[in-house]
């Protein structure tokens, strides 16, 4: 696989995200990973609506990503994957919210929502490199507190993809998160304190 190159989503990345989400129709149903902002998705939407919502809040610099392109260099890769991270009240819809509010103490600065890598380049490290871009492009804007809410593989030897949306515990401890309690029955949230850069 050629280097791969983290770039954070904004306007001039924009076209390849969308180029990455169109690829694979919109991604989980047409949700142009808005499901974590505030608008949500729903029957209520369509794959249209989404991706105006998507491309609104990128354009104003409410939508944050690392996004992973193929290719040594930006402006001839291919965006094959990203992370979605940004403010907690930029993404409020999480899964297991009310197990979530039942043990908060405290929001944290930061969540990182949800992970998506094209067909053609998972299990390479994709997934890894998103998350490192992420925490980077954190401590860029300031730092803070880091939460995320993946699921643990442990001893299971399958695992439906879908239920991977916000990747694994394993990959997240790999980068120096550490649980700090359990939501569902495989469900664990995550944290991690990054210094300003």
């Amino acid at each position: 696989m050629a280097e791969l190159v983290v770039k954070p989503l904004d306007a001039t990345t924009w076209p390849a995200f969308a180029a990455l989400v169109e690829r694979h129709d919109g991604v989980w149903g047409g949700c142009w990973c808005m499901g974590f902002h505030p608008e949500g998705v729903g029957k209520h939407k369509t794959p249209e609506q989404n991706r105006a919502e998507k491309e609104a809040r990128v354009r104003a610099g409410t939508a944050h990503a690392a996004l992973v392109f193929d290719g040594g260099v930006f402006d001839g890769g291919e965006c094959i994957g990203w992370c979605q991270f940004g403010p907690a009240d930029e993404l409020p819809r999480i899964k297991h919210a009310k197990a979530y509010a039942k043990g908060l103490e405290l929001l944290p600065r930061w969540r990182i929502t949800c992970f998506f890598v094209d067909r053609g380049h998972r299990r390479r490290g994709v997934a890894a490199a998103a998350l490192r871009g992420a925490v980077a492009e954190i401590a860029r804007l300031g730092g803070g507190v880091v939460e995320s809410y993946p699921e643990l593989i442990g001893e299971r030897t399958k695992v439906s993809g879908s239920f991977l949306h916000n990747a694994t515990v394993e990959l997240f401890e790999q980068e120096g998160f550490e649980r700090t309690r359990q939501l569902g029955k495989h469900c664990w949230v995550v944290r991690r304190e990054v210094p300003p850069a």
